[in-house]
């Protein structure tokens, strides 16, 4: 039996306390079933975000996508995490990531680690994060049990090894790291320049990795994927023509095939997300803030 789908959106930009409890409310409308922020520099802090997006909706689930675990302390994001936990009423989901924009480390004051040792970080935040969940003298205690669920964001080897043993559903990292030629700036290019899209072959190649991971659980973790672009056409190859110029390593049908790249009409991008529940077990989708509506349209066919 295929997975349920979810669909989630992330936040990226608060104008006013007025624009954010909109921008929820609307989601919540159209269907989503989980309301996120992600933790970067410049954007607005998560757990605020988080209490306010649950205080002005009463479906969806909240949660950050991701918290950044170079920026945390363990037992000071247990209190925030068990505590939202219990002021939305069980409905926080709590994402966790190595971390990977060196701007950001470095506006925050914070040395940039090499990749090792900021995943030897996320994985003692794990397990400190489960040690307290168990721990009955520890206070707050979160209201859902062990603890809320948790998604790990992985791409690499060793991260989704990680996750494949550690996470509720798996956030599949779907860039990768860009050659040194790469052009900068590009809309499928992080800020930096430093990662790009990878091929539908790539993502595949990933899955069945992290599947050969999970042998020893009785359960899968669910499969999300963050699409980079929704964009509504009739035309999927002028569409993606022009966005063909801002993923320079892959060609138009690979770009078109590619599961976090969602252009076609609704029906379309609905198939897709069928075929691609069927085929690779994806059944998590989130999308940015600037696709909310137009993503919407899909949501509707899919519930």
């Amino acid at each position: 039996m295929s997975p349920r789908f979810r669909f989630g959106v992330s936040m990226v930009t608060v104008e006013s306390r007025e624009d954010w409890v909109g921008k929820c409310r609307r989601a919540e409308a159209l269907g989503y079933d989980i309301i996120q922020i992600g933790d970067h520099i410049g954007m607005p802090a998560p757990f605020p975000s988080i209490m306010l997006a649950a205080e002005v909706t009463s479906r969806p689930r909240v949660g950050a996508m991701v918290i950044n675990a170079g920026f945390v302390n363990p037992a000071l994001l247990a209190r925030e995490v068990f505590t939202v936990d219990r002021w939305t009423g069980g409905r926080l989901d709590i994402g966790l990531g190595a971390g990977y924009a060196r701007e950001e480390f470095k506006s925050a004051g914070l040395d940039w680690e090499p990749a090792g040792a900021r995943v030897d970080r996320l994985a003692a935040l794990v397990a400190e994060l489960d040690r307290l969940a168990a721990d009955e003298e520890f206070q707050p205690r979160p209201l859902q049990s062990p603890r809320p669920p948790l998604t790990i964001a992985a791409g690499g080897d060793r991260m989704l090894r990680f996750a494949a043993r550690h996470a509720d559903t798996v956030a599949l990292v779907a860039i990768k790291p860009a050659p040194l030629d790469t052009p900068n700036p590009h809309v499928l290019v992080d800020a930096a320049g430093e990662y790009v899209q990878m091929s539908r072959a790539e993502t595949e190649e990933r899955i069945a990795f992290l599947r050969a991971s999970t042998s020893a659980r009785a359960a899968e973790p669910e499969l999300n994927t963050v699409a980079m672009t929704v964009v509504l056409t009739r035309d999927r190859r002028a569409a993606a023509e022009h966005y063909r110029a801002l993923a320079p390593a892959l060609t138009i049908d690979e770009l078109l095939d590619q599961p976090s790249v969602l252009i076609g009409t609704p029906q379309q991008i609905a198939e897709q997300l069928v075929a691609d529940r069927e085929r690779l077990g994806i059944s998590y989708i989130t999308v940015l803030e600037p696709y909310l509506d137009a993503f919407g349209e899909v949501i509707e066919l899919l519930k």
